[in-house]
């Protein structure tokens, strides 16, 4: 397909989703802001913001993975570079992408935290063992996912406003928890959690941003995360909240050696396990890619979803490979991209190629890890709640007077915000059905997809499901080949 028509009429939608949006962005190269290189120094400098934003979540799930399955510490950490490593991998998957392989959206991944308590039940106390059938898991799960990626990306035209809205609105309320962990200090047991100096640093963390996104201008108020993470850093050694330790610890080069707790393993049980997760991760990657596309003014259509199910499902693959876990898409870079209106896909593609080096070189992985977690969580309320506030601006075209719309926001709101507002709601369900049930955004997604079907398809006449697919993000212009 010509690329000409296609540039000028997502130009016209990236002004829509951002006002501020300049006719510079539609020059004459009628190059889409995706699409767009940016000089060195800014690609590095917003890429490394990205990674900072995203860096907590990575090695989280290998550091509860690791003691539980009984990893000794030196262990864990390798868990953790591996992870930060295959993060990468599958970051430029989908940002750069090959054949129909990557959403080529400014779109970051790593390692999925809905794999935790599965892969913790699976193979808790039986050490590298443990970890070998975890890894055969993921394999077979994400190869599965792979080959039902062209049938699953078919569902997008069940994501109208009304259901993209209600699951961005999802997306950054259940992220928002998680800043205020982190601005507790992120460990409940330990004896500072929740202290009026980490909560302090978290506040002064939050008014630095603020402050830098309203006083800067230009390529300083874009990097307003990234400056307020510094300067809350600096502020936070006096303090007294700083680790060092991870510096002294660190070795200077490390490569995730391929199967370095020996071949995979396949067990039945935990390969059903893991396809649960894997569906529950494809789920919030076509919300997370829905979402993310009207951000940045090019509405995701099938193809694009089919491709960035394919990096997710061929990223996670590979990830065991190299020690790592499944990966999926991170909405907490969703909200950056929202908040700094740098929209290159390159950008996330630099931050792809620094999680590389991370994974490479742990010593320098360790000089991110200096943020501390209550000054990570102050930077991540303003994240978070800027998807929250793209929901919430999707939702305003929704037509929510019209038919039962505002009935399918309020359910499917309220039964997504029940793993957050009572987390152990659920607790006397099987423990497999908790995987989903757990995650607030896969329940409000299926629940809003289903009353959509039921509230807006389901005896519709052709003429009225002709008007419902033109609303859908599926009949957007599309996109010029990749």
């Amino acid at each position: 397909m010509a690329a000409t028509p296609r540039f000028r009429n997502d130009a016209d939608a990236a002004s829509d989703a951002d006002p501020h949006l300049t006719a510079e962005s539609a020059s004459t190269d009628r190059k889409h802001p995706v699409d767009e290189t940016l000089p060195p120094l800014k690609m590095f400098t917003s890429g490394l913001q990205h990674v900072a934003a995203m860096y907590a979540g990575v090695v989280a799930p290998p550091m509860i993975v690791g003691p539980a399955v009984g990893l000794t510490a030196k262990e864990t950490a390798f868990l953790m570079g591996a992870s930060l490593f295959t993060a990468g991998i599958a970051t430029l998957l989908q940002t750069l992408g090959f054949w129909r392989i990557g959403a080529r959206l400014p779109f970051v991944n790593g390692v999925s935290f809905a794999g935790v308590t599965p892969m913790v039940a699976i193979g808790k106390d039986r050490g590298h063992d443990g970890i070998a059938v975890i890894f055969g898991a993921i394999i077979v799960a994400s190869l599965l996912g792979f080959l039902l990626a062209p049938y699953f990306c078919k569902l997008v035209r069940f994501f109208p406003p009304v259901v993209t809205g209600t699951v961005i609105t999802l997306i950054g309320v259940s992220l928002l928890p998680v800043a205020f962990n982190w601005s507790q200090g992120g460990n409940a047991k330990a004896a500072d959690y929740g202290s009026t100096t980490n909560i302090t640093m978290a506040a002064v963390t939050l008014v630095i941003v603020l402050a830098l996104r309203k006083l800067l201008r230009g390529f300083l108020q874009q990097i307003a995360i990234l400056l307020g993470l510094i300067v809350g850093t600096l502020i936070a050694i006096p303090v007294d909240i700083t680790d060092f330790g991870a510096i002294k610890d660190a070795d200077l080069i490390g490569f995730p050696t391929p199967f370095h707790f020996g071949a995979p393993q396949f067990e039945i049980a935990a390969i059903v396990s893991m396809s649960i997760v894997m569906l529950v991760c494809m789920t919030e990657s076509t919300a997370d890619m829905l979402a993310l596309g009207r951000i940045v003014g090019r509405p995701a259509d099938e193809r694009t979803i089919e491709g960035g199910l394919r990096a997710d499902t061929l990223g996670s693959a590979i990830s065991p490979l190299f020690n790592g876990f499944m990966c999926s898409a991170f909405a907490q870079n969703i909200g950056l991209v929202a908040m700094t209106k740098v929209r290159s896909r390159f950008v996330v593609a630099a931050g792809g190629g620094i999680l590389i080096l991370l994974g490479l070189v742990p010593v320098a992985a360790s000089v991110i890890a200096l943020v501390p977690l209550p000054v990570l969580g102050g930077a991540g309320i303003v994240l978070f709640g800027s998807v929250a506030a793209s929901g919430i601006q999707t939702l305003a075209t929704a037509a929510l007077e019209k038919g039962e719309n505002a009935l399918i926001v309020a359910a499917a709101v309220g039964i997504g915000l029940i793993p957050i507002a009572a987390p152990e709601f659920y607790h006397a369900f099987p423990k497999d059905l908790l995987v989903v049930l757990d995650s607030g955004i896969s329940t409000g997604c299926v629940v809003a997809i289903v009353l959509n079907l039921a509230f807006n398809h389901l005896g519709r006449k052709p003429d009225q499901e002709a008007s419902e697919r033109e609303q859908s993000p599926a009949a957007a212009e599309p996109v010029a080949a990749h």
